[in-house]
């Protein structure tokens, strides 16, 4: 198995975390860091022994080397970036969202459809190892109709005033916040496992916070650094802080979800519910290695991830005996196992989510910005 060398776009939270999933699949060299603050960008170089660093990754991009280019930037320049890569000749993986609009996003997939190039969108969380087996499960006809699907994505982060980052200002984040954020997360699980689509969206988005304190120097996100009271500016916010949205799927079936970014104590809670005919499936991703099978006829089960208990299809993403945790930092370890097999041109490579499925999260996240400012049910 031949050494191959990636890019990272973004020193930033992500952009780490990528550097640490790429170098536990073994044969992935992170051989380069961009960031526009270079001296950030040389900090966290030095801190993850990575040896080339760039200011602009349009120097990156030159580098004939680089086979794939890891997107963490902020989203006002994903969509800018990802066409230089995929143009470039270069593999692409990116960051949700794909791009700021929905047109933006479907001119990437054409792009990435003209030139060939390998792309993919980081929705991480299908890749834990029970994700797959509620997939599996549905697939096989296990769960039955799927009659509802239910469930909310709760964080705490941006839950005081003086909690900021660049993603409550929509130049640089995009018009929507938290559904964009995490609830384009939850409906693309929720679809994977059902095999079902979102096709129409019915929401309210509210604003908690009408104005937040602003520090007056760069906070990374999740740093928790603490601040004085002169430390700060006061500004206004437009983007939502919390979200229900009703939708429809396909097959005529309904469902609900809520997103929030300012539920205390609920630090990164995924929560999702599949009613089917013959069973409903549950899980918390804050408590990755359990399944949730409710029964009306029978007694309720708890599956533990456990390889030897999974179906086939699922057993591929676990890669410890039942008993050892696995949880966030594995899901896009598995995501980019799968991209970087395909990129070596192993015809076994497994799935891995597109340009286009970021296209469709895109989609969903306009019509429910639509739906909220005209008060009706609108088409995705």
């Amino acid at each position: 198995m031949r050494t191959i060398e990636a890019a990272i776009i973004g020193a930033g939270f992500i952009g780490p975390a990528h550097v640490e999933a790429l170098r536990r699949l073994g044969f992935v060299e992170v051989a380069a860091l961009v960031d526009s603050d270079l001296a950030r960008a040389e900090q966290k170089a030095a801190a993850l022994s990575i040896p080339r660093v760039y200011q602009d990754y349009r120097e990156m991009l030159k580098d004939p080397a680089i086979e794939v280019v890891h997107n963490c930037s902020p989203n006002n320049v994903h969509f800018e970036i990802n066409s230089a890569i995929l143009e470039s000749g270069k593999h692409c993986v990116s960051e949700k969202p794909l791009a700021m609009t929905a047109d933006e996003a479907r001119r990437l997939v054409e792009l990435a459809k003209k030139t060939g190039r390998i792309n993919a969108v980081d929705f991480n969380y299908r890749f834990y190892p029970l994700v797959q087996q509620a997939k599996a499960m549905c697939e096989a006809g296990e769960v039955g109709e799927v009659y509802s699907i239910h469930g909310s994505y709760l964080q705490d982060w941006l839950y005081l005033p003086t909690d900021y980052n660049w993603r409550l200002e929509p130049k640089v984040s995009g018009e929507s916040r938290a559904v964009a954020d995490i609830g384009s997360h939850w409906c693309d699980l929720v679809q994977l496992v059902t095999g079902r689509r979102i096709v129409e969206v019915m929401a309210d988005l509210v604003t908690v916070h009408k104005t937040r304190k602003r520090p007056k120097g760069e906070i990374e996100t999740y740093a928790g650094k603490l601040l004085g009271p002169g430390d700060y500016e006061e500004v206004p916010i437009n983007t939502e802080d919390y979200a229900s949205v009703l939708f429809a799927l396909d097959n005529g079936a309904h469902g609900a979800f809520t997103v929030c970014q300012v539920a205390a104590g609920r630090k990164n809670r995924l929560y999702y519910e599949v009613d089917g005919s013959k069973c409903a499936l549950s899980a918390d991703l804050e408590q990755p290695n359990e399944l949730w099978v409710g029964y009306r006829e029978k007694a309720n089960e708890v599956m533990i991830k456990d390889p030897s208990l999974l179906r086939p299809e699922a057993r591929a993403y676990a890669h410890y005996p039942g008993g050892h945790p696995e949880g966030y930092p594995d899901g896009p370890k598995n995501l980019f196992n799968n991209v970087y097999l395909k990129v070596m041109g192993d015809p076994e490579a497994l799935p891995f989510p597109t340009f286009e499925d970021g296209h469709r999260a895109v989609a969903i996240v306009e019509a429910v910005l639509k739906s909220s400012r005209e008060r009706k049910w609108v088409r995705v």
